[in-house]
């Protein structure tokens, strides 16, 4: 996963719940050193009583905001949406560079 051009991460799960793995697994994806190299995260711990679903909520960048529903969509399908704004950047990057 392209993780250099996201900017924030905003999740909000209830760690008990089947349907939050997505979330949880997303965030264990993001490499240890990513607070420091200036990327947001926060995380919102829902209580295991809620009902609400899972988000998680990405900024790249260049201001693209991606809000995905992670309760219906698997992680592959998240990486794959985050990869795919990603490569887009990296495309622009390599040819501003080049």
């Amino acid at each position: 996963m392209i993780t250099r051009f996201i900017t924030e991460i905003q999740t909000a799960f209830n760690p008990f719940s089947a349907r939050a793995k997505s979330a949880r697994l997303f965030l264990s994806y993001l490499p240890p050193n990513a607070r420091s190299s200036g990327m947001a995260i926060s995380t919102q711990l829902l209580p295991r009583s809620s009902t609400a679903p899972s988000r998680l909520f990405v900024k790249f960048k260049d201001g693209k905001e991606l809000d995905l529903d992670a309760d219906n969509m698997g992680i592959k399908s998240i990486i794959e949406e985050v990869d795919r704004h990603s490569r887009i950047l990296q495309k622009a990057d390599d040819l501003a560079a080049a």
